[in-house]
């Protein structure tokens, strides 16, 4: 099992920055593939950056690309999305998620998840 732990949620103008951690604890963080999704209010959990095990490989949503950054501290078993120049649309609870098999963007190749935290970008 591998827990999940995301902080770093909260509220910020358009165009301001966050930066979101995701902790894991449980077995060993550098076997995992870490992924970023996120869901606003009535829409479905949608892709937003994945990480491979060495960090060699990232993928990245159209739709964040060249906004945000994801990477991740296997020494401290933590993954990182830095989000900057904030849009309204970016408002969503995010969500890492671990996959012991590789990096993917789809959500059922995920095996855990962490509970999300919220981040709201006010126009």
């Amino acid at each position: 099992q591998v827990q999940l732990v995301e902080s770093g949620g909260g509220l910020v103008q358009a165009g301001g920055s966050l930066r979101l951690s995701c902790a894991a604890s449980g077995r060993t963080f550098s076997n995992y593939a870490m992924g970023w999704f996120r869901q606003a209010p009535g829409k479905e959990r949608e892709f937003v950056a994945a990480i491979a095990w060495t960090a060699g490989n990232k993928y990245y949503a159209d739709s964040v690309k060249g906004r945000f950054t994801i990477s991740r501290d296997n020494a401290k078993s933590t993954v990182y999305l830095q989000m900057n120049s904030l849009k309204p649309e970016d408002t969503a609870t995010y969500y890492c998620a671990a996959d012991a098999s590789s990096w993917s963007i789809l959500e059922d190749d995920y095996d855990y998840w962490g509970q999300g935290t919220q981040v709201t970008v006010s126009s």
